[in-house]
């Protein structure tokens, strides 16, 4: 049986993931540790605390910014 794939835009980049991937899956998928990032979901600042309620639909647009510490 082959899988369906979506296309979603992360940072500008277009990359093909399974279809109904989670915002979670897809942060693992990409090796990113959840807590130190913010994420724009289709331009709107979604709260880490929604993450796991994200299910990715083809066309989706994400911007993921990583915390910088410094001083």
């Amino acid at each position: 049986m082959i899988e369906s794939v979506i296309e979603v835009t992360v940072n500008g980049k277009p990359r093909q993931v399974a279809a109904k991937s989670t915002l979670p899956s897809l942060l693992e998928e990409l090796q990113i540790d959840r807590r130190l990032i913010a994420i724009a979901y289709n331009g709107d600042v979604i709260p880490r605390d929604r993450y796991d309620e994200v299910v990715l639909k083809d066309g989706d647009t994400l911007e993921v910014v990583r915390m910088v510490g410094g001083g």
